[in-house]
């Protein structure tokens, strides 16, 4: 059996540790924000692993010598490296305790290697029981006197994370990675991350989500609106870490937002482009003075080298910083404008739909007016917060044009918008047509009134039914209703409608009408007729025969003689049209999950 302690003396005065680097992942601008140090020891030693490693220091007392060679050693690599993203460190509170400690040393060992402090994350991790507030405190300010950021690290696995995120107020906080582990899977834990983004975002914090390791976990945090993310999806730790991700990564995503998040925005980022032309991140402190001196109308200059954006300098932030001293312009004149680049600039590609472009800067810790507007990577223009909310405040009134006065809800010229994008981005969807059986009957003989709430609580059963995430609803005048499903689950969607919608009608009738089954009144002839209970039917187009239409008049065809084969069934009723060629043509089940629901389906 090893002598451990003997071991861990030897790697300390050997500086036997290899440092190795995980990407940190900017999920709005698909790029790495910044890489986490992370120590290995000899891979032929039984202190290998960092949980070995660090567990014997703490055994033999030398838990602040270790933190230190870790520090150096991780230094020294990010700058032989040369790496431009910022550097993650780990530091535990408790070291500031120990008397070896010694204040300033990290900030030699930055300015002995070239290594802006701007540069440097500090991650504080808080794992013991016991009132550790002030030790945590102390770290905080120490640390962030020196020019550092901070983050919280693995929230949710220490004993007091919340009040620590509440008094230290970290510019990041760090999601354990036990909550990430299958989050798609587990309403718990999509809770539990949830409130930390909206903490997180109140808090004008960035959180940082761990772990992630398939790309159904990427996909939740990221529609979560989490900006930041690390794992085993994107990158392992490795000596010479990847500069870059591989954008297929990104594109699943894409494809999901815009498929699966409900509906896609008609309108997208390039519809928002202004261009505004650009200067280098090199370009003089004294030269960009000049440029806002002779323009008065402006108010910002994006920074572009070799087609990508650095940054935006905004005209009063610019003003404000460099006339905040006596001497700013004598002193910082010479100086390149990159140095005042605070963060890096939301880069939004040009196909993103507006909405997602709002999720985005609405989960940004920064309120900037403006971000870059990409092609494929490289410079385009820029998108103002202002064109953003006129657009949005433009479709809201065309939205509010086109909807239904019952209802509200978007009638057929929204709809057949989305049905066309949809066909044209190739998107696979299934579309059903809702239509009120004995619907004239029931408004001669209750009124008008009470034919209104019928069709009220048809569009309430809709909407419980089919949530925007799922699809869209719309309200095309009268009795008739239209559902695109850009789920999955489209036909138990639609057997759950007409099961709610039977357990719904008979409060809508007197008892006796609903002992007799129906109401006796007049035809369109003038002659005395029963007529059964409201009822409702449904003609559904299948997501392969969607697919074979070349617009919204070819679908509205399909779909109007599944309704009518739907309304010669007496009751709620379910008809499926399944266009479908012969090769992909497979033989399809009827079945009725209950007596009220009838299923049929035409080839």
């Amino acid at each position: 059996m090893p002598d451990l302690r003997k071991e861990i003396i030897s790697i300390l005065n050997g500086k036997l540790l290899t440092p190795v680097f995980q990407p940190i992942v900017s999920l709005s601008q698909k790029k790495i924000m910044g890489y986490e140090a992370l120590i290995r020891g000899p891979s032929d030693s039984a202190l290998h692993s960092p949980f070995n490693l660090f567990t014997t220091a703490e055994k033999y007392n030398l838990s602040t010598r270790l933190e230190f060679l870790c520090r150096e050693i991780a230094i020294q690599r990010y700058a032989d490296l040369n790496i431009k993203e910022k550097l993650s460190i780990n530091a535990s509170p408790l070291v500031l305790l120990q008397p070896e400690f010694k204040k300033g040393e990290t900030l030699r060992l930055l300015g002995h290697y070239g290594v802006n402090p701007c540069s440097v994350i500090i991650e504080l991790t808080e794992h013991k029981p016991g009132d550790n507030y002030e030790i945590m405190r102390a770290s905080a300010k120490h640390y962030r006197s020196m020019g550092f950021e901070i983050a919280l690290d693995d929230l949710g696995a220490g004993y007091s994370g919340l009040r620590l995120w509440s008094e230290l107020l970290p510019e990041y906080v760090k999601i354990d990675r036990h909550f990430i582990h299958s989050l798609h899977e587990d309403p718990v834990k999509m809770n539990f991350v949830r409130s930390i983004q909206s903490m997180a975002t109140s808090l004008n914090c960035s959180v940082i989500a761990e772990g992630i390791e398939t790309e159904d976990e990427f996909r939740i945090i990221e529609k979560i609106g989490i900006v930041y993310a690390q794992g085993y999806y994107f990158a392992r730790p490795t000596a010479i870490p990847a500069d870059k991700i591989d954008s297929s990564l990104f594109a699943t995503s894409d494809r999901v937002a815009e498929n699966k998040g409900g509906l896609p925005n008609t309108t997208s980022a390039v519809h928002l482009v202004r261009y505004v032309t650009p200067i280098s991140a090199k370009t003089s402190i004294s030269d960009v003075m000049n440029l806002f001196h002779h323009d008065d109308e402006l108010t910002l200059l994006p920074l572009v080298d070799d087609s990508i954006a650095s940054g935006i300098i905004f005209r009063d932030k610019f003003l404000t910083k460099l006339f905040s001293t006596r001497y700013g312009i004598d002193l910082h004149g010479k100086n390149p404008i990159k140095t005042f680049v605070e963060s890096a600039p939301l880069c939004i590609d040009k196909n993103t739909p507006i909405d997602l472009i709002s999720k985005q800067l609405t989960s940004l810790p920064t309120s900037d007016p403006a971000f870059i507007i990409a092609d494929n990577g490289d410079y385009m223009g820029i998108g103002t917060l202002l064109d953003l909310l006129a657009e949005f405040t433009r479709q809201q009134i065309d939205n509010a044009k086109h909807a239904n006065p019952l209802t509200l809800l978007p009638g057929s010229v929204p709809i057949n918008n989305q049905v066309n994008q949809l066909l044209a981005n190739k998107t696979p969807f299934a579309f059903g047509y809702f239509d009120l059986d004995n619907f004239k009957p029931f408004n001669d003989v209750y009124g008008y009134d009470a034919g209104d709430e019928i069709i009220k609580a048809v569009a309430h059963i809709l909407n419980q039914c089919v949530p925007a995430e799922s699809g869209r609803v719309g309200h095309i005048g009268g009795d008739d209703f239209i559902v695109i499903f850009t789920c999955d689950d489209w036909r138990a969607r639609c057997e759950s409608i007409l099961e709610s919608f039977n357990n719904t009608v008979p409060a809508y009738y007197r008892d006796n009408d609903i002992k007799a089954g129906g109401i006796h009144t007049e035809n369109r002839a003038g002659e005395s007729c029963f007529f059964p209970l409201i009822s409702l039917s449904v003609g559904l187009v299948d997501p392969l025969s969607t697919s074979l239409c070349r617009s919204h008049v070819d679908l509205a065809d399909l779909a109007s003689e599944a309704k009518k084969m739907a309304k010669k069934t007496t009751g709620n009723s379910l008809f499926i049209n399944q266009r479908m060629s012969a090769k992909n043509a497979d033989s399809f089940q009827t079945r009725a999950p209950n007596p009220a629901v009838k299923l049929h389906a035409v080839h």
